[in-house]
């Protein structure tokens, strides 16, 4: 094994140009999931109320299932109105796919250090990034799954499921949902860094 020989214009080469993204798309992927807060809003409209904004906030990890609506007056509706909490929790996914999205982040660091220091040390080692990109590949897919089914529990969908809209003389509209814009991103960030890796 030979010595360190730094070489900045490996860089410049599409190994090295690709390495480089697989970095700034590992840091997009884990802080646009790990940072997203967002909302959902019912219009409800009950017994000495109309129209009043009842909100569930969420964020990541995604345990929606601990997310409770706000209660639309202090009476509770005349007491129709009881607890309402979102649906599913997602905290495994988002959790994997984050802790994942750190340590590819890292790995790239290293990988960056090893292929401008190391080249011949890099190309002699090809498992490891396979390995990497299996892990990052089976996480994705259940980040991808996860976000799917976030967008069905805090949409428009959940209407139907909320019993106290169903008591006499009580309606609930959908308002609205935060984007989940960020959370494509993370996904889409995500396919750019899988192509990366195999090289």
């Amino acid at each position: 094994m030979a010595g360190l020989r730094i070489d900045f214009g490996l860089l410049l080469e599409p190994l090295g140009f690709i390495k480089v993204l697989e970095w700034i798309f590992s840091i997009f992927a884990f802080a646009t999931c790990g940072g997203f807060q967002g909302e959902t809003t019912l219009l409800v409209s009950c017994k000495d109320v109309v129209n009043r904004t009842v909100t569930a906030a969420f964020a990541y990890p995604f345990r929606l299932n601990t997310v409770v609506f706000s209660a639309p007056d202090p009476k509770h509706c005349g007491g129709t109105w009881t607890d309402i909490y979102l649906v599913g929790n997602f905290s495994s996914s988002a959790q994997f796919f984050v802790t994942l999205a750190v340590l590819v982040f890292l790995y790239c660091i290293a990988a960056l250090v090893v292929y401008i220091g190391y080249k011949h040390v890099y190309r002699q080692n090809n498992k490891f990034p396979l390995t990497v990109t299996f892990l990052w590949l089976i996480s994705t897919f259940a980040w991808a799954k996860a976000l799917a089914d976030i967008k069905m529990s805090t949409g428009a969908s959940i209407i139907p499921g909320i019993e106290s809209c169903k008591a006499p003389g009580t309606t609930c509209r959908f308002a609205s949902v935060t984007s989940m814009g960020t959370l494509n991103v993370s996904v889409v960030c995500i396919q750019w860094h899988l192509r990366g890796l195999f090289y």
